[in-house]
């Protein structure tokens, strides 16, 4: 049962409600006992016990048979159709009826329109129940009677009425209207007249209608300000709305709260989110104390200015217990739209948790900016599920819903799902808008579906909605993926077909994708129409353009790119950075890439691992072996992540350098990170162990290595076998080669040279002619110089009858490799498995 304020006394009728005979509703009036007034609102209470459900409502009874005029009461007495209905009975009467029905015929037969009064009351039960069509039909009925009198009440009310349903013309209509039935405007009628054009952002019909006022000698209330400078702050026009406030102010008029407020968004419409929190901060100062709706408006501009902390911090005092202001469903959303554009999906979930478990009910807003949240990150599952969410909690999908879905799909690389999301929200009679579009397009675009997402550009256009600046950097991405020139160009020529003007992203898209396809001159000549036609390039034009150039080895390009993008003071990024310290590097310019990292680091641009790696590879270049072993320790002091490319570079200074054992140590250290181990780096951990002549550590490289044996370098697998040949290690040396050949590593006759000099260094002159054997079946022809170490070692180092076993089995070598000629049939003799 609802409380009412003052009852005097209370009348409980009881009797059957109409739809269910069979019910007890019990029906509770609140009033004045005895000063009820006809004209007075009463509230009703209509409980129902069995279903367990109450309803407050209001009625209005207006004047009755027995108000009206004798001569209309004994006219209408006779008359069996003619009833008498109260003005909220009339009202709910007419909204019961359909649009094609005959309003007027249901209005003659109410007694009370006899009396002159009821006509504003029944206005304001109509415009109550919002119906803009009905209400105009009771508007019109009502001045075709002979008792009707025009008053400033119904058509305030009218106006209001049509300012609510965005009809300006019409409420400007019947403000000329007024006049004409000499009913003379009032304050309200201005107000109401304002607040229509403020909502449909004619801010400059609404300031003149303030002049009209000021003329017609009607002071301004402060409703009548507070309407105008929305009407201004509405449109973005926050000069306006400050002018219109210092006016207010001079007027001897002080602003309220909701002045205030007003104010706050036309900053926030304005995008000067710094000055309203400037003006936050004085409204501070004045006796008004900011509501929800304040805070919101704060806590919206911070997370636009990425102050994410203090927003937070607002938003934890408002949940506080003792707190004036408590965060509604408007401030819940904007806290997970910041989760969201920090990329903390799990706090945007937690946060719209603690909105339901506080009581609050998610509107379609919130729900669409948790789907917004994990359609950004292309969790799918995760979107489905609060899609599913928003049908089960009784809210409907809008577009914004759908295209989220959509976007989830086009992200997590499902483009067929995405298009069946589309198609849904059509089947759900719901049109895609532009967003959607593009949406759409980038699914197919992202993952390689060019011609599917043209396709839907010809759609859109098909469906009269104009592709826009976003669709045609979306296709120009989609055919840098693709690999196609061919469509680069087209897309422009189609861009330009429709009047679409290239900004700054698009160009961006245009030049990086010729980059990607290796269409330098192309790239070059759209930037030089980019700076013809006066479109200002940024930091991503630099690096495409810089880094784009050093890709493709045109580093003098890249550094005249450098110099004009330093003339324009454009910031620079730190891949742009590293790339020209590359450029001046491989042009032998030490000196030109020392003073653009010191520059950098002078710009407050912080160096990563790959401007660290960049200079590393110029000292190396400049075999300036000291100074790269110096950045390494500045590298350790910035806390630089290492990874292989610059492990490599470190590794090889430090071996120029003499410092072997830092070269190790460093492995350790890549071990410890989990930095995967390439080519470049064994090769220079096992120079390292060569110059520590450590053995033992490179039998253990060696089993580290083993894995992956059949993609390692010649120069690599000739390394190790000298290494460990000139260590005297020759049975570890051949066990290696037979790894090797049995991973299927590609061998060359400078292996087999190095096998064959240290195996003659050892002594074993057998397994050196068994070596020769198996390069005749290789079809690698020895050279002569192998067959005359063999014989230089056979009259020296070995006795008269190894000599003559020596000279047969040469004989019978070359005779071997004249008979097979170009044989290339592989053979290798036969070895243990505990060797392998």
């Amino acid at each position: 049962m609802a409380t009412v304020l003052q009852p005097t006394f209370l009348r409980v009728v009881t009797g059957p409600a109409p739809a269910e005979p069979t019910r007890q509703i019990h029906v509770v009036l609140c009033g004045k006992a005895k000063d009820e007034s006809i004209f007075q609102e009463k509230k009703q209470v209509s409980v129902d016990y069995d279903r367990g459900k109450h309803e407050v409502y209001t009625s209005l009874s207006g004047l009755r048979k027995d108000h009206i005029p004798k001569r209309y009461r004994l006219r209408v007495e006779t008359e069996r159709f003619q009833k008498d209905w109260a003005v909220s009975e009339v009202a709910d009467r007419v909204s019961e009826l359909n649009n094609s029905d005959d309003i007027e015929g249901l209005l003659n037969h109410w007694v009370g329109r006899f009396a002159r009064k009821n006509f504003p009351l029944l206005i304001k039960e109509m415009t109550r129940r919002g119906s803009l069509e009905k209400s105009v039909r009771v508007f019109n009925w009502m001045k075709k009677q002979r008792n009707y009198c025009a008053r400033n009440d119904i058509y305030n009310m009218m106006i209001r009425l049509h300012a609510r349903h965005n009809r300006t013309d019409q409420a400007r209509g019947l403000f000329f209207e007024m006049q004409e039935w000499r009913c003379k405007p009032d304050a309200e009628t201005y107000n109401a007249l304002i607040n229509a054009h403020g909502r449909a952002g004619q801010w400059r019909w609404a300031m003149n209608i303030m002049e009209d006022m000021f003329r017609a000698a009607i002071p301004p209330s402060r409703s009548t300000y507070n309407n105008l400078i929305n009407a201004c702050g509405s449109s973005g026009n926050w000069k306006e709305a400050l002018k219109v406030c210092k006016k207010m102010t001079d007027n001897g008029v002080g602003p309220d709260l909701v002045t205030h407020n007003i104010v706050l968004s036309s900053f926030k419409n304005g995008a000067q989110y710094s000055k309203a929190l400037s003006y936050f901060e004085l409204m501070k100062g004045t006796h008004i104390r900011p509501d929800t709706t304040t805070v919101n408006i704060v806590i919206h501009c911070l997370i636009k200015l990425g102050q994410y902390g203090k927003a937070i911090e607002i938003f934890n005092s408002m949940r506080n217990k003792r707190a004036e202001c408590h965060p509604d469903v408007v401030t819940f959303t904007s806290i997970v739209h910041m989760y969201s554009l920090c990329g903390e999906i799990e706090n945007c979930k937690a946060v719209f948790s603690t909105m339901v478990a506080e009581g609050l009910k998610p509107n379609i807003v919130s729900f669409n900016a948790l789907l917004g949240a994990y359609a950004s990150h292309g969790m799918h599952k995760e979107a489905s599920s609060v899609f599913d969410e928003i049908k089960q909690s009784g809210c409907q999908p809008d577009v914004v819903s759908y295209t989220s879905l959509l976007n989830a799909y086009g992200r997590s690389q499902q483009p067929k799902k995405a298009r069946a999301v589309f198609d849904m929200m059509k089947r759900n009679n719901l049109k895609p808008n532009l967003v959607s579009y593009n949406a759409l397009i980038d699914a197919y675009g992202s993952n390689g579906f060019l011609a599917e997402a043209v396709k839907v550009l010809r759609e859109m256009e098909e469906n009269g909605i104009e592709p826009n600046i976003v669709s045609i950097c979306t296709l120009l991405a989609a055919c840098g993926r693709c690999g196609q020139k061919v469509n680069i160009d087209a897309v422009l020529s189609a861009a330009k077909m429709r009047g679409i003007k290239l900004n700054t992203i698009a160009y961006n898209s245009a030049i990086g994708s010729y980059m990607n396809l290796g269409e330098l001159e192309k790239a070059i000549n759209l930037y030089g129409s980019m700076r013809k036609k006066k479109v200002k390039p940024d930091s991503v034009t630099c690096t495409l353009l810089i880094s784009g150039c050093c890709r493709m080895s045109k580093y003098s390009d890249a550094l005249a790119f450098y110099g004009e993008m330093m003339d324009l003071k454009i910031p620079l990024s730190n891949e742009v950075y590293s790339s020209v310290i590359c450029a001046y590097s491989k042009q032998g310019q030490l000196g030109d890439a020392e003073s653009v990292f010191n520059l950098m680091k002078m710009h407050g641009c912080k160096p990563d691992v790959v401007t660290y790696t960049a200079m590393l590879h110029a000292y190396n270049a400049a075999e300036n072996w000291e100074k790269a072993s110096t950045l390494f320790q500045e590298m350790e002091t910035n806390c630089i992540d290492l990874d292989s490319i610059s492990c490599s570079a470190l590794m090889r200074a430090f071996n120029k350098v003499g410092q072997p054992s830092k070269v190790l140590h460093l492995a350790e250290v890549m071990k410890g990170k989990d930095i995967p181990l390439n080519d470049s780096i064994f090769f220079e951990m096992v120079s390292a162990c060569s110059l520590l002549r450590d053995w033992r550590t490179t039998v253990d490289l060696i089993k580290l290595m083993e894995p992956s044996f059949s993609v390692v370098s010649t120069g690599l697998i000739n390394q190790l076998l000298h290494f460990l040949g000139r260590s005297g290690k020759v049975e570890i040396m051949m066990k290696l080669f037979y790894k090797i050949v049995a991973s299927g590593a590609d061998v060359n006759i400078n292996t087999y040279s190095i096998l064959l000099k240290n195996l003659l260094t050892a002594g074993n002159w057998r397994k050196y002619i068994e070596v020769l054997e198996w390069m005749e079946d290789a079809g690698i022809q020895p050279s002569n110089v192998m067959y005359q170490d063999i014989s230089s070692f056979a009259e020296k180092s070995v006795g008269a009858d190894h000599a003559a076993i020596i000279k047969e089995r040469i004989g019978y070598t070359k005779r071997k490799a004249g008979n097979q000629g170009s044989t290339t049939r592989l053979h290798y003799p036969s070895c243990p498995l505990s060797a392998l």
